[in-house]
């Protein structure tokens, strides 16, 4: 199954179970850029990181390839949504949609940048940042932490349950994106990262249970016939969780890397 294929087939689930970002990321990006006039989320998925920029910026771009995924993005009246390749065909392209050279204050990929041609995408990034002082921030999250219990089925569901549904690339979000290629400058003293964080939810283990069957590899094995979340499993979830309704706080560890262009770059 193709990449983008994975993510429009569960688009609503996405939308659903997805975790909310830390306004604190999002003032901590806006306090990195000397201007706040035009920000350009690259697959915005269901918007929400967009809709979270549009509080720090005029303007919000926020581009998906996927038509299921931008037919629930979030609404905002500072953000516009266009179907567009994650590095577009051509420039003409790329400007009709993002902007002008030079006109993008910031850039942001959450959660997706390890699926991405890098090399071609940094380009695309370099040609629309504004210099100086343009950023470009890009961000993961890993696996949930509920309880000791809960923690180590999450554990073998990943770790060996669902390990051969992955994409290879999903060894760069296990590796907080040390090993991903980031040539870009550091915007202050603490470098480009990867500088660590977390957000949380209170979620019921329905709303648990929903974000894993988001995953793209839970939805890979139903593909080939494999239920990882059957039945059986879900009970197993259950007792470690306690009663069902039962809200319990769930940590996502984040890491995020940041970085800016020269102005002779």
């Amino acid at each position: 199954m193709a990449r983008t294929e994975l993510f429009v087939k569960q688009a609503a689930a996405y939308a659903r179970a997805r975790p909310n970002y830390p306004a604190t990321l999002f003032q901590m990006l806006a306090d990195a850029t000397q201007r706040h006039e035009r920000a350009w989320d690259c697959a915005t998925g269901n918007g929400q990181a967009a809709a979270m920029l549009a509080e720090h910026y005029e303007s919000v771009v926020a581009t998906d390839i996927s038509d299921g995924q931008l037919a629930h993005a979030v609404a905002h009246p500072r953000v516009t949504y266009r179907k567009m390749l994650a590095v577009p065909e051509d420039s003409q392209e790329l400007e009709h949609t993002v902007g002008p050279a030079g006109s993008v204050d910031l850039v942001t990929v959450a959660q997706a940048v390890h699926w991405f041609d890098l090399p071609a995408f940094y380009s695309v990034v370099r040609h629309v940042l504004r210099r100086p002082g343009g950023v470009l921030a890009v961000w993961c999250y890993k696996q949930p932490r509920v309880s000791a219990a809960v923690d180590a089925l999450c554990d073998k569901l990943y770790e060996h349950d669902s390990a051969q549904y992955w994409d290879p690339a999903r060894e760069l979000v296990d590796a907080d994106y040390r090993t991903i290629p980031f040539p870009f400058e550091p915007v202050d003293s603490r470098g480009v990262g990867p500088h660590f964080m977390s957000m949380t939810k209170e979620w019921t283990l329905d709303d648990y249970l929903h974000y894993w069957r988001s995953n793209s590899a839970i939805q890979t094995a139903l593909d080939n016939g494999v239920d990882l979340l059957s039945a059986e499993v879900c009970d197993t979830f259950l007792r470690a969780w306690g009663p069902a309704d039962i809200s319990r706080t769930v940590t996502f560890p984040m890491a995020l890397l940041m970085g800016t262009v020269s102005a002779s770059s």
